[in-house]
């Protein structure tokens, strides 16, 4: 509810500070007095475009506050939560707009700068203005799903759905996301068989390397001992060979000691001395070769497999000591991916279940959407003729939507369509319907729907702009219906019908003031109500009779509120 407005340097209003209770107000006063400026100045206050042609000559700013109290569980404390704000256990929310010269704009909320977006959500909550020069807000096709919902009581459901929408979604990303990860999982597949393939073919042995280096250097060494051997037992045996030279010389002196008995004696004895030393040399040189532990084909083995070990190693950047632990992890991963094909069958599951669930619960919504559609459309059909829209045709139209359109809200798309004259097609009501047409049909609709509709200040203007008598009686007793005994209505009215349907009655002045013209604002009492009230029904010049005639209005209007308000 509105319970508070100020504003300051507003087109001709200079300040202006009023409070407001329940019920029906009625604003009323002569053609441009400037009635309609009380809405610019709310309309500055919820967010609404601000344009520097608003600020009046008394400053270079104007400034807007309305405060207003919401009861607990008012979606607009939800959206204050959002914003880190809170609106205590007075549920008050003061809603502030500065209009700068330079076309600059400031919002605040309780004191706090916020973006006007979030200024103009919070406001479309708290106040709905209806009128030729406003924003339809009830006639937006984005707001009628939700109409129609709080029209049949099923918020409750439509929650149900929302709900197994977004775990339906959840696991429908999750499974995404598995299978985004499977797929570039499967890319690699090919890579790391290839590279397991490998190394279990290879089988490295933690240490390896090491041991081989040392058999290839222990047969290198062994290589070498050989050939010297080798060379050693060739080097003696050239020339015939140590041995058999030792031997001629041994016979050739043991002839000569025949010829010389003595002389020759130790010579010979040192020859045969050396004759065995040396076929003891090359016995044992035979031996040292014959024990010799060289074997090419060991240490060609040896160098093969070092050379097999570092080319894997190197491919996978790792010491070949590392490759076994590389297998294993290879390995790991490799099982990591059946793991991974589980949880994506698992998930299928999940997600299979979550779509049917949600798929159920939205066929349900749509089910009980239909019947609360009929119930509309006759509900609508029946405000129409007291409004003077008998030849109008109001519909809800419900259209299904695919699975894949389906969303939070279900699987349906609501638009409220009307037919203004007999025999023309149904189309959308901002479309079709014009000028006051359009305010009664919201009108009629706000009726229609005040049962499941959140508390919110509603304003009309000019609701009642075309019509009277009769028709102007059934748009006055319409709005005191929505008024209600707690409920606030604000209406701008010509229509004398109206004005006397009001819990109260402000009237609007143009007048002379310190910088120029201003607009005032006032509330009647009852003798200054009755005048306006007769004002409106005689014109120029106030009778007698119109003022008979206005009070006739007043007590029939007070007796109405009263009967209602008791029943």
């Amino acid at each position: 509810m509105l319970a508070a407005l100020s504003v300051r340097n507003v087109v001709l209003i200079e300040a202006l500070d009023l409070e407001f209770g329940p019920g029906l107000h009625v604003l009323t006063g002569e053609t441009g007095a400037g009635k309609s400026l009380l809405l610019d100045a709310l309309g500055l206050a919820v967010g609404a475009r601000g344009d520097r042609a608003l600020i009046g000559p008394w400053g270079e700013r104007a400034q807007v506050s309305a405060l207003f109290t919401v009861p607990r569980g008012h979606p607009a404390r939800a959206l204050l939560a959002e914003q880190g704000l809170d609106a205590g256990e007075a549920g008050e929310i003061i809603l502030r707009r500065q209009l700068g010269a330079d076309g600059r704009t400031r919002a605040f909320v309780n004191d706090e700068l916020v973006s006007l977006a979030f200024l103009e959500a919070l406001g479309e909550g708290l106040l709905e203005i209806h009128g030729q020069r406003a924003n339809l807000a009830l006639l937006k096709p984005a707001r009628h799903r939700a109409a129609l919902d709080a029209c049949g009581a099923l918020e409750p459901l439509a929650g149900e759905v929302s709900g197994a929408f977004a775990r339906w979604r959840g696991t429908r990303e999750r499974l995404d996301t598995l299978r985004a990860q499977m797929a570039e999982r499967e890319a690699e597949l090919a890579h790391l068989d290839a590279s397991l393939a490998e190394i279990e073919a290879l089988k490295p042995e933690p240490g390896e390397e090491t041991a081989l280096v040392a058999l290839r250097a222990g047969q290198s060494r062994a290589e070498r001992v050989a050939a010297e051997l080798a060379d050693a037992l060739k080097t003696l045996g050239e020339d015939a060979g140590l041995d058999k030279r030792l031997n001629g010389v041994l016979r050739r002196l043991e002839r000569l000691e025949a010829e010389a008995p003595g002389s020759l004696r130790e010579p010979i004895a040192a020859l045969e001395r050396a004759l065995i030393e040396a076929r003891e040399a090359e016995a044992r040189l035979a031996e040292a070769a014959a024990r010799s532990s060289f074997d090419a084909g060991a240490l060609e083995r040896a160098e093969e497999r070092l050379f097999a070990l570092r080319a894997v190693a190197r491919k996978h950047r790792v010491t070949p000591d590392a490759l076994s632990a590389l297998g294993d992890r290879l390995r790991a991963d490799r099982g990591s991916l059946a793991t991974m094909e589980e949880d994506l069958r698992r998930l299928e599951r999940e997600t299979g279940a979550a779509r049917e669930a949600y798929l159920v619960a939205a066929r349900a919504l749509s089910a009980r959407r239909a019947l609360a559609a009929a119930a509309l459309d006759a509900a609508v059909a029946s405000e129409l003729s007291p409004l003077k829209l008998g030849g109008a045709r109001f519909r809800t139209r419900i259209d299904a939507l695919g699975e894949d359109e389906g969303a939070a809200h279900g699987l349906d798309a609501v638009r409220f369509e009307v037919a203004t004259n007999a025999g023309h097609p149904f189309g959308p009501i901002d479309a079709i319907a014009s000028g006051g047409e359009l305010a009664r049909f919201a009108l009629a609709l706000k009726v229609a729907l005040e049962a499941g509709a959140p508390a919110r200040t509603l304003v009309f203007d000019e609701v009642d702009n075309g019509v009277g008598g009769a028709v102007a009686d059934a748009v006055g007793e319409r709005l005191a219906r929505l008024a209600g005994a707690s409920g606030q209505v604000f209406v701008v009215t010509h229509a004398p019908q109206v004005a006397a349907r009001g819990r109260v009655h402000l009237k609007v002045e143009k007048g002379a003031g310190a910088g120029g013209t201003v607009t005032r604002l006032a509330e009647l009492g009852e003798d200054e109500r009755r005048e306006e009230v007769a004002r409106m029904l005689a014109g120029a010049e106030v009778t007698d009779e119109a003022r008979a005639a206005a009070a006739r209005l007043l007590r029939a209007g007070t007796k109405r509120s009263r009967a209602r308000a008791a029943g």
